[in-house]
């Protein structure tokens, strides 16, 4: 006698009731990103309005893009940044981003706690060149124009000449150095780490590994298409930062890679603070006695427009010039490891924050500047959503 095979077939979106009625349905709003937007976006959303039902949909294991991966500078702008950034968008919009600016640290600060993050308010300096005279003196002869625009909104002077301090750093081919006295550094892992646990701590659930694949709109609402089940919402934040083109094409924005190093402990490391350089193409700190270094996208723009992670080698090969000829040219040093983080820039210096389709929201073009504006702009677009309730 013979018998028929009998195949039970186990298919990732087969859900039973109770799964799919607690997991996968009835949201008032799903969080599409779970960076530093998507997390303040959801926290406003549920401290608001605490009787929503919400979930952070996050592709990665741990947040993939910036967040995680930043260098942790706890800044509003370097005198050379501001520079170019006011003779694009003009003093008054300037004012109005600084202040963005300087409100999402003082709201990551506030929700979070100093201790928590790591926030250790060192300063942050600007580098110029022995041999660039005609930038320094630019950037020195706009010391006291800045210090006008920013003194409403930080309460004092920021910036001032620190010449004194290049060789207490160490640096040898240095001429000029330009303080802001308000710039400070963060630990992002223990950032990000404490955002999560205040997010689950809510009730707002976060699922990892999840990747969009895609948007349907619904005459209810959304259904959103994974590779886990398909999930069901009244209303949408999209806070993916540059890989929001994957959902929504039309979003103008540019993604711009990032790429860093960092070196192993150094014994008695002089350098304390964070730095920037050329613009603030690239950028420094101290980390637990190493130095985290990153940047270079400068070097080849359309290269580093990409949402691909990695390292490319005429973008290392500057970065470590600039380690050992700038940064640390008398000391010893070994690179311990190096990684990259996605960003996402436009023509516009201000975040993209907008209803893109009805009931659909969304947040990003941080311009590099995610740790700084992140909280404000999370809970910017979670009030576009509290206003269609």
């Amino acid at each position: 006698m013979k018998f028929k095979k009998q195949y039970i077939y186990s298919m990732p979106t087969e859900l039973s009731y109770w799964e799919k009625e607690s997991f996968f349905s009835n949201y008032d709003a799903i969080v599409i990103g779970s960076g530093i937007v998507g997390l303040n976006a959801a926290i406003h959303l549920k401290k608001t309005a605490p009787s929503l039902k919400i979930v952070i949909l996050e592709k990665g294991f741990l947040p993939t893009g910036a967040s995680t991966k930043n260098a942790g500078f706890a800044c509003f702008g370097s005198i050379s940044e501001l520079m170019e950034q006011e003779e694009i968008i003009g003093s008054e919009r300037l004012v109005a981003l600084i202040e963005k600016r300087w409100k999402g640290l003082l709201k990551l600060r506030n929700l979070l706690g100093d201790n928590t993050i790591d926030y250790q308010c060192l300063g942050g300096y600007e580098l110029f060149k022995k041999e660039d005279n005609f930038s320094a003196e630019m950037g020195v002869s706009k010391i006291e124009h800045f210090n006008l625009l920013v003194n409403d909104i930080v309460g004092s002077n920021a910036f001032s000449l620190k010449n004194r301090k290049i060789s207490l750093f160490g640096f040898e081919s240095i001429g000029t150095l330009i303080q802001n006295k308000y710039e400070a550094q963060i630990d992002s892992g223990k950032m990000m780490s404490a955002l999560m646990q205040y997010a689950q701590q809510l009730g707002i659930g976060i699922f990892n590994n999840c990747t969009v694949d895609q948007i349907k709109e619904e005459s209810k609402g959304f259904r959103l298409i994974t590779q886990n089940g398909n999930f069901l919402c009244k209303r949408l934040i999209v806070t993916t930062n540059a890989f929001i083109k994957d959902l929504y094409p039309d979003v103008d924005i540019n993604p711009g890679r990032g790429q860093v190093l960092i070196t192993k402990p150094i014994k008695n490391l002089k350098i304390e603070g964070t730095f920037h350089y050329d613009k603030g193409y690239y950028y420094f700190r101290n980390i637990n006695n190493r130095i985290l270094l990153g940047g270079g996208r400068n070097i080849d723009f359309k290269a580093e427009e990409t949402t691909a992670f990695g390292q490319t080698e005429p973008v290392q090969s500057v970065l470590e010039h600039l380690l050992k000829e700038v940064i640390l040219p008398a000391t010893k040093y070994e690179i311990d490891y190096r990684w990259s983080g996605i960003m996402a820039f436009g023509k516009i210096l201000e975040p993209f924050i907008e209803e893109i389709r009805p009931n659909a929201f969304c947040a990003t073009r941080c311009n590099g500047m995610g740790v700084a504006i992140g909280s404000q702009t999370g809970e910017d677009v979670a009030n576009l959503l509290l206003n269609k309730l």
